[in-house]
């Protein structure tokens, strides 16, 4: 990979279950929890009896040179140098969308392989250490308890809180308070224990460093030609469904996470097969549709996307595919987050978007649900009780609301299911309320009032161009479905109704120069129309193409240095809606030159945090705002910005498109 990272995968499972390292160096920095918290992971390799650092910031030790780093879709790979010997390390989480034991079991894998530079024999000693902050939300929130098991040739440091209340915190900033880490290794001769240290480290919010005592997880092993070892948590209850708590897919059935991970060092041959083959496949396939550098673009967005999510069962056996919308509110199941982020799944497996989807129509069933459009999101993870987002002194308020949204997104995204599964019946179940939401798009998607959208940073906006074509191919969608369902009368009615909608458009959003407006009553304004993607995708037709190509020549006009504003009002854009503004552009290098400058976003931003989705065009940097912290210990805020967020799932709509999938009929 050419692009440069601004932040490097390391082990990617689950909200809660992450780390990375913001840094070019592996040992440049101490690693971090998506959130910039540390979840401290560091390594030595003891080369002929002296010790070399080669993950983390212990300034006490010599550091091996790293003289490579590179990424694909599930593999990041470094190679360090020191004293005559080579260490080749491979970090892999295999997070296959369509085996669901894979995708969901906790184990991520570290493969290290060494090799003598100088023809010379060397003896060489591995030693990890992994602190406590990979299972407390605190340093210190809770008494550490540990134990050192061996079993099946298999050595761990299992370590987690004494008092393991589960799920007992919900929102945005914080980590995990229950559940065991399992730090493992199946080398022959292995120790494992404990080590309580002091360690010179940040703690998250905006301070100085501070010197911390923790307890660290330690693993040390003689290397011969290789050694594997694993990053596994067992983390009892992923996820509280309408106050009924849920255990992930891999121990749905109580599976303990000893047979987890035995099951993968058994398999890890095989397992490291499928990653290679797919890893090569999806950037030879992103190429052809889009160019190189969207291709790493798709490499470093698949596993933040997936693993910003937890996939379970609920009382019905049907899955359930929870998003977390990562510093951003940390509401769960968030439609206009699972809007975007839809394409990756469409892709490889679309019977997870009804995972999504399914919360929703959970809460829009319950007495709590009053409205007559389509719900925001089903709670704060990990907690789905109810939407949570739009509340004001204990009153869910209508003005807080994204009616038009969250309509269009549930009809879009059910029509794009049920073409992508060739299968309507899922929304012939909901069908009554999909009706309900199709009238209130009817009355109200023309000319939207003043009202919130997803992009609702930018705060409330009358007469929004861009959200009354969601509302168009929100009435097409349902035309579709309808006609999938048998109706070909109901087909014709919607579609039909969406196309007269969208010539009225035409007229009213119109500027003098051919282009269309951000809202309907602001003349000459700009904004991406990037939800009539979908009539592309889908070749519905409902928008003339001779009526959007001054809008798409003036696309480019409008590009600054790292890409197109997302409208007139500043110079930030989304990565998501870049792509599929970039998408409706037919010729492959129209597309290369939009996505170029988001590239170049990513490859020199001094912001090193897991993607954002939500930066400035003029100097690359992440858009960040502050926000007060939910943790009593410290009133200080934390400065947040959109990273790690699912969203990116919205960077494969270029290679959607590109394989015509979602073309109906």
């Amino acid at each position: 990979m050419q692009l440069r990272p601004p932040a490097v995968p390391l082990i990617t499972v689950d909200p809660f279950f992450s780390v990375w390292s913001p840094a070019d160096r592996l040992t440049d920095t101490d690693t971090v929890h998506w959130t910039d918290f540390p979840n401290i992971i560091r390594a030595t390799a003891e080369i002929d009896g002296v010790a070399y650092r080669f993950i983390g910031a212990d300034k006490s030790l010599p550091v091996m040179r790293q003289t490579a780093r590179d990424i694909d879709a599930m593999n990041t790979f470094y190679t360090f140098e020191a004293a005559g010997v080579a260490l080749t390390l491979r970090f892999t989480s295999p997070l296959f969308l369509d085996d669901y034991e894979l995708l969901t079991r906790p184990v991520t894998y570290l493969h290290i392989a060494r090799k003598s530079l100088d023809g010379k024999a060397h003896t060489v000693k591995v030693r990890f250490e992994v602190s406590e902050q990979i299972c407390l939300d605190m340093p210190g929130d809770d008494e550490i308890v540990t134990e050192v098991l061996a079993e099946d040739d298999i050595t761990s440091a299992k370590m987690g809180s004494k008092n393991q209340i589960m799920l007992d915190r919900e929102g945005d900033c914080h980590r995990i308070n229950w559940g065991y880490f399992y730090l493992s290794t199946n080398a022959a001769g292995a120790k494992a224990g404990f080590e309580t240290k002091t360690v010179l480290t940040h703690n998250g919010f905006k301070r100085a460093d501070e010197d911390t005592t923790m307890t660290f997880a330690t693993l040390e092993a003689d290397m011969a030609n290789e050694l594997l070892v694993t990053f596994a948590y067992d983390d009892n209850c992923s996820i509280q469904y309408f106050h009924k708590n849920l255990r992930s897919w891999w121990n749905r059935n109580g599976k303990p996470i000893t047979t987890a991970i035995k099951e993968a060092y058994a398999d890890y041959d095989t397992v490291m097969a499928r990653v290679r083959a797919f890893c090569d496949k999806l950037f030879i396939d992103a190429c052809r549709a889009g160019g190189e550098k969207y291709a790493e673009l798709l490499e470093l967005a698949y596993r933040q996307t997936i693993a910003a999510h937890k996939l379970v069962l609920d009382e019905n056996g049907e899955i359930l595919w929870i998003s977390k919308e990562c510093y951003s509110n940390g509401c769960a199941a968030t439609v206009d987050v699972t809007y975007p982020s839809i394409p990756l799944f469409l892709l490889y497996n679309p019977e997870l978007v009804k995972g999504m989807l399914r919360p929703i129509y959970r809460v829009e069933a319950s007495d709590a649900w009053e409205f007559d459009f389509a719900p925001h999101d089903a709670g704060r993870y990990p907690i789905l009780n109810g939407q949570m987002y739009g509340y004001k002194n204990g009153i869910l308020r209508y003005e807080m609301q994204m009616p038009v949204e969250e309509c269009g997104n549930m009809l879009i995204i059910e029509a794009a299911v049920a073409i992508a599964t060739g299968d309507a019946s899922f929304s012939a179940a909901h069908m009554n309320v999909l009706e309900n939401w199709v009238k209130y798009l009817i009355n109200n998607g023309r000319d939207p009032e003043n009202q919130l959208c997803t992009d609702d940073f930018a705060g409330h906006l009358a007469h929004n161009c861009n959200l009354s074509l969601k509302a168009i191919m929100g009435l097409a969608s349902f035309g579709i479905l309808r006609g999938m369902l048998g109706s070909a009368k109901d087909e014709k009615k919607y579609i039909e109704l969406a196309r007269e909608m969208a010539l009225d458009w035409a007229k009213r959003a119109a500027n003098k120069d051919g282009t269309y407006r951000l809202a309907f009553d602001c003349e000459d304004t700009f904004s991406m129309k990037y939800n009539i993607v979908w009539d592309k995708l889908f070749g519905t037709e409902v928008m003339p193409p001779v009526l959007m190509g001054a809008e798409k020549a003036s696309y480019l006009r409008r590009m600054l240095p790292f890409g197109m504003p997302l409208d007139n009002r500043a110079t930030y854009t989304k990565s998501d809606w870049l792509v599929w503004t970039g998408t409706l552009f037919d010729a492959r290098a129209e597309f290369e030159a939009f996505v170029a400058p988001m590239w170049n976003a990513f490859h020199t931003t001094a912001g090193r945090v897991p993607m954002s989705d939500w930066y400035n065009t003029d100097d690359g940097l992440h858009t960040t705002y502050e926000s007060k912290s939910y943790n009593p210990k410290h009133t200080e805020g934390v400065l947040k910005s959109f990273r790690n967020r699912t969203v990116q799932g919205g960077l494969f709509i270029k290679l959607l498109a590109h394989k015509n999938l979602l073309l109906y009929k």
